[in-house]
């Protein structure tokens, strides 16, 4: 069964005038829609024909002969996992559960902020900053064009795209604006929170088994 753009939980104005209708037209039916359809051309009749796209990522990972594939993979992962990461009128400070998890691994929401900012400069060229889950601790870290958390065993809680596509329609060179506005307008916590159940189910279901 081909892959197929996943739907986007909100219409394509919604995060204005942090992202422009301009730059989520481009980014989600230009970008996004190519990866889908590039996968989908380099899959068909392949022994990845029929797998999940979490097992695609996995099973290509690392493996050079198969970088083609594990890009579009990827990036077809991560784009829908940063649609998600954003929701109108988010970011800014979390709720309580989870500004403690932040105030553990970083100190506090401000120093996790401005970390999490300086990752995203720090990140040369095109890639992707998350803040992931590697066991009970929380940490950011950044990946270069496909790279994912899938490919090295941490859980995804949040992501920011800094490749120019999402951001230079609105933002030209000023890769810090767009950093510091999805920061502090754009987050959805709610994402993260769902997330961070699902470690806490997975790591559940691992002890009593």
């Amino acid at each position: 069964m081909a892959f197929k753009l996943p739907p986007l939980p909100y219409e394509l104005d919604a995060l204005e005038p942090y992202v422009s209708r301009r730059t989520m037209e481009f980014h989600y039916h230009k970008h996004h829609q190519g990866y889908v359809a590039k996968l989908n051309g380099l899959t068909e009749g392949t022994r990845y024909a029929g797998d999940s796209l979490e097992d695609i990522i996995h099973a290509t990972a690392g493996r050079p002969e198969s970088a083609g594939v594990f890009n579009n993979a990827a990036q077809v992962w991560n784009h829908a996992f940063f649609w998600q990461s954003m929701k109108r009128k988010g970011g800014g400070k979390p709720p309580a559960s989870i500004a403690a998890r932040l105030d553990k691994a970083f100190g506090s929401f401000d120093k996790f902020h401005a970390a999490f900012e300086e990752a995203a400069l720090g990140r040369f060229g095109s890639g992707w900053t998350w803040l992931v889950a590697g066991g009970d601790r929380l940490e950011i870290t950044t990946t270069s064009n496909a790279g994912t958390p899938l490919a090295d065993g941490t859980t995804a809680l949040l992501t920011c795209d800094v490749w120019e596509h999402a951001y230079y329609l609105d933002y030209q060179n000023r890769r810090g604006d767009f950093v510091k506005a999805f920061l502090d307008h754009l987050v959805s916590w709610d994402h993260v929170a769902a997330q961070l159940g699902k470690v806490a189910s997975s790591r559940r279901s691992s002890i009593a088994s």
